[in-house]
């Protein structure tokens, strides 16, 4: 059963209808619409839905829960699937599922879904997140959503009791958490490296010869900026590594936990690769725009009119073409490295390595 006639309830009904499972719809106005369900699915009423189903996904908000109060006798027993979220992150004292719960004390209360959204559900499994996180007091409950997800083709995670669900409806709200430190490392670092190489080349030259270069800061400062960014972060993922095989060394023993600071460095030392990755390919993109600057090309007419006048016929050094050419060609086999440390850091990749092979390309 699905009580609710909502974007979620809709795409959980195809979901359902499309895993072979016979789905019955509850709504309020079920003649309106039972034209947005698929013809698979019979939509009705709510205590009509009730009565025919025994697993129930509540697919309304919160605030609308106490208008399923006048099922309560039809409900009980049933098992009740709360995909509901808030709008903030600990909006409510307590979770949506455990409020579920108190409505509804003969009934079994089962989060879950949440974390799904409705494009998954429409698209199936191959698209999107293919975990569903569940918990719930009764063990027996919790395995009867857990096949469900399994038949509809997801990866069910028990996330342990009803106390788990305040922080199973916290993770869809959250914006990157494992990203803001390595961010905000990143952001830090350019900062300081700009602000470096401003002053190097441009406020020193106008201090000390009147030179206004301005015209630097958009691309040739930034440019020069990033590298700077990119090995500090990369040299950032492997430190904390030797500094934990020195801990284990000194107390003679790998089961000695690490310093909280270590701990936390280590788990992000793959946002941390990843943004070196990126910045050096800012990097990349930077060098291949300098010769379109205008500029450059003023600076170009300009040598060359300085060389017709002085007659010189050609102004060729060897040993400067030479280790532009060798600088060039290094950058990209180094940027080409990086490319491959970070593509064997996302997960569906890193997961069909074994450890010989990922030690190999580390």
């Amino acid at each position: 059963g699905v009580l609710g006639s909502g974007d979620f309830a809709r795409s959980l009904a195809v979901r359902l209808v499309s895993s072979g499972f016979r789905v019955v719809v509850g709504s309020r106005n079920p003649k309106r619409k039972a034209s947005l369900f698929p013809a698979a699915a019979e939509v009705t009423f709510q205590a009509e839905a009730v009565k025919k189903a025994d697993v129930i996904f509540v697919a309304i908000f919160r605030e609308h829960y106490s208008t399923l109060c006048d099922l309560a006798d039809v409900l009980a027993g049933k098992i009740l699937v709360d995909v509901s979220n808030n709008t903030e992150i600990n909006h409510h004292k307590e979770s949506n599922a455990e409020y579920l719960a108190s409505l509804f004390p003969a009934c079994t209360v089962v989060k879950g879904f949440n974390v799904v959204s409705a494009w998954t559900l429409q698209s199936g499994a191959r698209d999107g997140n293919k975990q569903v996180l569940i918990c719930s007091n009764n063990q027996e409950a919790k395995r009867t959503v857990a096949e469900i997800a399994q038949v509809m083709g997801f990866t069910p995670v028990d996330m342990g009791c009803m106390s788990s669900a305040c922080e199973i409806e916290n993770i869809p709200l959250r914006l990157l958490p494992a990203w803001k430190i390595p961010i905000f490392l990143a952001l830090g670092l350019f900062l300081c490296f700009f602000t470096y190489n401003l002053i190097r080349q441009v406020i020193h030259p106008y201090i000390r010869e009147q030179k206004n270069k301005l015209y630097k800061i958009p691309i040739e400062v930034v440019n020069t900026t990033l590298p700077c960014v990119s090995y500090v972060m990369l040299s950032l993922v492997y430190l904390p590594g030797v500094l934990a095989a020195c801990s284990q060394l000194y107390y003679g023993t790998k089961y000695r936990r690490f310093p909280d600071w270590l701990d936390q460095w280590l788990q992000h030392r793959k946002q941390i690769g990843l943004l070196s990755f990126f910045c050096a390919a800012l990097h990349a993109v930077y060098s291949l725009c300098l010769p379109m600057r205008r500029s450059h090309r003023y600076l170009l007419i300009e040598t060359a009119v300085k060389q017709a006048v002085e007659k010189k016929m050609t102004i060729w050094v060897e040993e400067e073409v030479w280790r532009m050419e060798i600088y060039i060609s290094v950058g990209i086999i180094a940027l080409g490295l990086l490319s491959l440390l970070a593509i064997t850091s996302l997960p569906s990749i890193a997961n069909s390595l074994n450890w010989r092979e990922f030690s190999f390309i580390q």
